[in-house]
């Protein structure tokens, strides 16, 4: 402990089987003291730090000055925060051109979103003009297009079709009554999505937005994957033109493609060759557009292109009646009075609506974050919850659907110039121009078209499961969550399979915690660097010594696989050792008092020649877990040696083990328990446990919890790995002329190429010391 400790350190890789040019490798030397923890905290005064009350906190968060109003009121109303430095000459005009092309994108997915939500086309016109002029306000991101997300409005949907169906009556709901079909949905639709404002409103509010961070990329990928084959299917009658009553609820999708095979043979040939003409040429142009983005000042906006194009030749050729087209048909002008929800569908839904507030928050944060970063500006989570629920419950009042943002929607905005949310607010009043004064011109349009540009639109999510590969060969545990998520949402709805894919990603993370890749560690010869025994070449260990590490927190629900690993690496099982030890001492001291046994120059020595007597004493078993007692003998048993009376005890070859704790974040009472209740164990068939690397707070944790006794001192913490084992050399001094080389490699650190390769650095792997049965008897 008093010694100076000296470390020269390089490194030189391993020859290369192509000659390169040597590069000299830096080096640094060290000297300090070798220092536990305890002589640590002797030398080195901490500073005391005063922790703030529960009180404390309270006060502070209901104290009130003129700064904080300031704060808050900027915090609840960001837009007043860049308008502040909105730069009116280099930013308006590009906000107007994103707005206007944003706008014509937002009419077209609003007609075709709102079909994935069973609704009228123009109530998805509804839901790219409200919840718009909301976030406006309340929103912290700059450059996401919030309106219709074809997931959301697929699970809207899916409820819409559960309480309304396309056959058969609706669920016995208050408030229906005297109302058509399609009346109802809309009721259902709005309250559905009032409902899911207010969670994100109260997710807000009571500031969880955090909750976002359970759901994975990997989740998300598998389950977005999942709904892009969904709105795949339920498209797929409007593009063959057939009539295909909506289902909802596990596997509602294979019900749907079963009743359209059924009548493929009437399909509508004229729908059929609209929508491939559609597809074909709208994914050639948005290739072109991802190909020469950086030299067209704005995307091409082809779907609009494509859609005033379909529209004409629909009216000039009469579709609807000639060739039996589904239209869009009459576009009510003007927006329709405010409607309250219906509270008996909030009881039928919230189970399903809970799912679709995360859902859609998730995405639409996603995607803020990405240009947030992008752009170099900070968005609020919390902010965020509170803009959207406030976006849908106003929105729900004037009948629009679930809001969120579109993926593609977005991107127009951002890339054709769009430098705030002004350009949102130019988009909702396009919109509102189609809704007040030119929507019959799109009462000619074929659903088709509508099927078609959304089918086009999917290209995205659906390419994801390019990932499959990668995450296999990267992180099986990832690639798991993302199959199972993505199956169980296919097969199960996605509100089911949402919950799945949950599950599963917590019962990863729970695993990985609770069997995590435990190591021995051995010193990399020449440096004070510890690495996986399993792992290098040219490595060193001392005799008698082993180096565990743990790389997860300890807790209830892995103390016990972190005890078998470390019997593992021991290489014995100590309760058992001292079982066996202190039953080797009942006996002898039973052999003593008989006579049997008698102690010499050279030791005990054994008297009777007859054979010994095999019995087992049962009285007092618990006493065989306590430490061994010699003091009524009249010398202490080398337990390593033959002992007499053919006394069989497990030789234990450990004389000092060293737990890494580097990794280990934190200990609850459980672990605590059993990791006391291993390292008495180990203490008491005298093994020498050190602890290095403990976090400051766990230590502080051990100390309150009054984990150290005169067994378990706290002077085994040492301060790093390095320091512990130069304890243990100086403790333990290495008899072997190769070894003590080895020992001043180590000591001193400096490299000397293979110096130790004659020691046996005990490449064996995890071995085990098995007794046999006879060894269990005495």
């Amino acid at each position: 402990m008093e010694g100076r400790r000296k470390v020269a350190r390089s490194g030189t890789g391993a020859a290369p089987l192509i000659k390169k040019k040597r590069v000299k490798m830096k080096q640094y030397v060290v000297t300090r003291p070798l220092y536990s923890e305890d002589a640590f905290a002797d030398e080195h005064e901490k500073i005391h730090r005063h922790h703030k009350t529960v009180r404390h906190h309270v006060k502070q968060y209901f104290t009130c000055d003129l700064k904080r109003a300031k704060n808050a009121a900027l915090s609840l109303l960001p837009f007043v925060g860049w308008m502040r430095i909105y730069q009116l000459k280099e930013w308006f005009l590009s906000d107007i051109v994103s707005g206007v092309s944003t706008g014509l994108v937002a009419v077209l997915q609003g007609l075709a979103y709102s079909l994935l939500a069973s609704l009228p086309p123009w109530y998805g016109l509804f839901t790219a003009f409200f919840p718009v002029i909301i976030y406006f306000f309340l929103g912290t991101s700059r450059h996401i297009s919030v309106g219709a997300f074809p997931v959301l409005s697929l699970m809207v949907g899916a409820v819409v079709t559960r309480l309304v169906p396309d056959e058969g009556p609706p669920v016995n709901i208050t408030g229906f009554e005297g109302l058509t079909s399609d009346e109802q949905r809309v009721m259902v639709a709005a309250s559905v999505t009032f409902l899911m404002g207010i969670m994100q409103l109260a997710m807000g509010l009571l500031q969880v937005g955090f909750i976002v961070m359970y759901l994975s990329d990997t989740l998300v990928s598998g389950f977005t994957t999942a709904a892009a084959v969904h709105i795949l299917v339920s498209q797929l009658k409007f593009v063959l033109g057939l009539v295909v009553p909506g289902l909802s609820g596990p596997l509602a999708i294979v019900y749907t493609l079963e009743k359209i095979f059924v009548q493929i043979e009437k399909t509508n040939v004229c729908d059929l060759v609209t929508s491939i003409l559609i597809m074909v040429v709208v994914f050639i142009v948005k290739e072109i557009n991802d190909r020469y983005k950086a030299k067209l000042p704005v995307p091409i906006p082809i779907e609009v292109i494509m859609t005033v194009i379909a529209c004409g030749i629909s009216y000039a050729f009469n579709f609807r009646v000639n060739y039996k087209v589904d239209v869009v048909g009459r576009i009510p002008v003007g927006y329709e009075s405010p409607m309250a929800p219906n509270m008996q569908i909030f009881g039928q839904t919230a189970v399903e609506v809970f799912p679709m507030a995360i859902v859609g928050f998730a995405v639409a944060f996603s995607v803020a974050k990405v240009y947030s970063v992008k752009h170099d500006y900070i968005i609020d989570g919390n902010q965020e919850l509170i803009a959207f629920g406030a976006s849908n419950i106003i929105g729900a009042a004037f009948k629009s659907f679930a809001a969120s943002t579109a993926l593609s929607r977005s991107a127009v905005q951002e890339s054709t110039g769009g430098k705030t949310q002004i350009a949102g607010l130019l988009s909702a009043l396009i919109v509102m121009v189609v809704t007040l004064a030119i929507g019959f011109l799109l009462e000619p349009l074929p659903k088709s078209v509508l099927g078609a540009v959304v089918i086009v639109n999917l290209k995205g999510m659906l390419m994801q499961i390019r990932e499959v590969p990668y995450l296999w060969r990267r992180d099986r545990p990832d690639c798991v969550v993302w199959l199972v998520t993505c199956l169980a949402s296919i097969l199960l709805g996605l509100d089911l399979g949402l919950a799945v894919g949950l599950g599963i990603e917590l019962l990863t993370v729970v695993f990985r915690a609770q069997f995590p890749r435990c190591s021995v560690l051995a010193n990399i010869t020449g440096t004070d660097i510890y690495k996986d025994r399993k792992d290098y070449m040219s490595i060193y260990e001392p005799e008698g010594v082993k180096i565990f590490r743990i790389p997860s927190p300890i807790f209830f629900a892995n103390i016990d696989f972190f005890r078998g690993k470390l019997v593992e690496a021991v290489g014995f099982n100590p309760l058992r050792v001292l079982r066996k030890r202190n039953k080797a001492l009942r006996k002898i001291r039973k052999l003593l008092k008989k006579g049997e046994l008698q102690m010499t120059s050279k030791g005990l020595l054994l008297t009777s020649s007859g054979p010994i007597e095999e019995s087992e004493d049962e009285s007092n078993m618990e006493d065989l877990d306590q430490p061994t007692d010699f003091k009524d003998l009249p010398v202490q048993v080398n337990w390593n040696s033959e002992l007499p009376a053919n006394i069989q005890v497990p030789r234990v070859d450990v004389h000092s083990l060293i737990l890494d704790f580097s990794a280990v974040s934190f200990l609850d009472v459980s672990a605590l328990k059993g990791l006391k209740a291993a390292l008495k164990e180990l203490i008491r068939v005298e093994v020498e446990v050190y602890i290095v690397a403990c976090d400051a707070y766990i230590l502080k944790k051990l100390h309150s919890c009054m984990f150290f006794d005169n067994e378990v001192k706290s002077s085994m913490f040492f301060l790093t790995l390095h320091d512990a084992m130069l304890h243990i050399l100086e403790k333990h001094p290495v008899n072997s002329e190769n070894t003590k080389v080895c020992e001043k490699v180590i000591t001193t650190a400096t490299i000397h190429g293979n110096q130790c390769n004659g020691v046996s650095s005990l490449r064996s792997r995890d071995k085990f010391v098995h007794v046999s049965e006879t060894e269990t008897k005495f």
